[in-house]
């Protein structure tokens, strides 16, 4: 069955030709957030922009998970990755979930992974950021 369209899982990721995050920036103070606020958690103003966030960039912290819901497969990669200064919170994908192939520091770049698709044929697109190699 040929897929009708793409939708991504989250409001922030943009897809298309090149995929990337989109962040609500304050206009204030310049802190980044992946969801809607109605005033900033750092300076309370009230006013944002939609910035496009890196797509590359060094992963600063990670865990290896061994336990998850039913029904999620285990090991995977949950990872905060520095984006030029945004922090993203997303896993690191096509990549062994071991500590000889995940280190701290290491580049990687957006990724994106078809999640399911509807009876309709619409495909969820979901996101990740995998090793640069």
């Amino acid at each position: 069955m040929p897929i009708s369209s793409q939708i991504p899982i989250v409001d922030y990721l943009a897809l298309g030709d090149r995929p990337h995050l989109v962040a609500h920036e304050c206009t204030r103070c310049g802190a980044r957030f992946f969801d809607r606020r109605n005033a900033c958690a750092s300076c309370f103003a009230s006013d944002f922009a939609l910035v496009d966030v890196a797509t590359e960039g060094e992963l600063r912290s990670f865990t290896i998970v061994a336990f998850a819901a039913p029904g999620i497969d285990v090991p995977f990669v949950a990872g905060v990755v520095d984006c030029d200064g945004t922090s993203v919170r997303a896993n690191v994908i096509n990549c062994p979930p071991d500590p000889e192939h995940v280190s701290l520091g290491m580049k990687v770049r957006l990724a994106t992974y078809s999640v399911g698709t509807d009876a309709n044929g619409t495909q969820a697109i979901g996101f990740g950021f995998e090793p640069i190699t």
